[in-house]
């Protein structure tokens, strides 16, 4: 099963088994698909120029000529010329994207992250999940009895683009993350008591990497998954990453990036701050592998 996540920033494919669920092949390209949209409103040529020509790179490494699943999120839930892009990208590459909410977007992300909980020992019941992307960012309670989950948008690319620096963001990030401090303390209100933070997407998994001695061109996923982080460690990171000059960021976070993980780590840092937890398990997994295992189970259908 081969799966397709267009997020606001990147392109992500996975091709699973479906025995095992797990991943046998992977892709990942910076599209930046979000660039740009917090002043027009709409997605542009380029960035859909840049996605047509990611996934025909991608059919290079992954089987598309199966069964498929490809799923697109909130840049172009928002985009005001969604229906003519995704037309466009289907014409020219054969892959049809489905447009999902940011309540599906959560529910997919939390099977993948259940399923790489247990496969790590870890618990996969009575959690809080935080899906930080480009353009939202999702906050998942998961109890024995209930899955409640929300989507904001605040991301790294549009909080990045609109704010620019790093002390403007700081500056208005908690009137940004208001409603997610809201909801989260509704949560605990209603006797919600996670027992973990779990973080997923760009930002956790590039500080975990940068922990780790990895850059963008070494990373990998496998030891990723269930890395520790905490306010601290951002912290430095973050220090790390203002102190390089452009090439060495890039170099470490990848071209295109380097300019929006640091948005990404402040959003980071408030949330250790809203959801009241002194460290992070991070998880590598996300919305591609979600959709790739609920496709394998018969729970989305991979008609593209």
């Amino acid at each position: 099963m081969t799966a397709v996540d267009l997020g606001s920033n990147t392109l992500r494919a996975v091709e699973i088994a479906c025995d095992t669920l797990e991943p046998l092949k992977c892709y990942e390209k910076i599209v930046a698909t979000a660039d740009g949209l917090h002043e027009t409103g709409k997605i542009s040529e380029a960035a859909a120029g840049r996605i047509v020509d990611a996934l025909h790179e991608a059919r290079k490494t992954l089987d598309f000529t199966g069964p498929l699943v490809a799923v697109t999120t909130e840049a172009v839930r928002r985009a005001s010329n969604a229906a003519e892009v995704l037309e466009r990208i289907a014409r020219e590459s054969g892959v049809r994207f489905r447009v999902i909410t940011g309540s599906e977007e959560a529910q997919l992300t939390l099977i993948a992250v259940k399923h790489r909980l247990e496969k790590l020992g870890l618990e996969s019941e009575n959690f809080v999940m935080a899906d930080i992307g480009g353009g939202s960012t999702e906050i998942l309670f998961s109890d024995s009895k209930d899955v409640v989950s929300r989507s904001f948008p605040v991301g790294i690319v549009t909080v990045a683009q609109k704010y620019g620096s790093v002390e403007k963001i700081s500056e208005v990030l908690p009137h940004l993350m208001k409603e997610m401090a809201e909801f989260a303390k509704e949560r605990r209100a209603e006797g919600n008591a996670p027992g973990l933070f779990v973080s997923t997407a760009g930002t956790p998994t590039t500080v975990a990497a940068m922990r780790l001695g990895m850059s963008y061109a070494t990373y990998d996923a496998a030891r990723i998954n269930g890395v520790l982080l905490t306010p601290e460690e951002l912290h430095r990171q973050m220090r790390r990453l203002m102190a390089l000059d452009k090439k060495s960021r890039q170099e470490l976070v990848g071209v295109g990036r380097e300019d929006l993980i640091a948005a990404g780590i402040l959003i980071f840092e408030h949330l250790f701050s809203i959801l009241g937890f002194e460290e992070s398990v991070v998880i590598d997994d996300g919305l591609r592998e979600g959709a790739a295992i609920a496709a394998c189970k018969g729970l989305l259908n991979p008609a593209g």
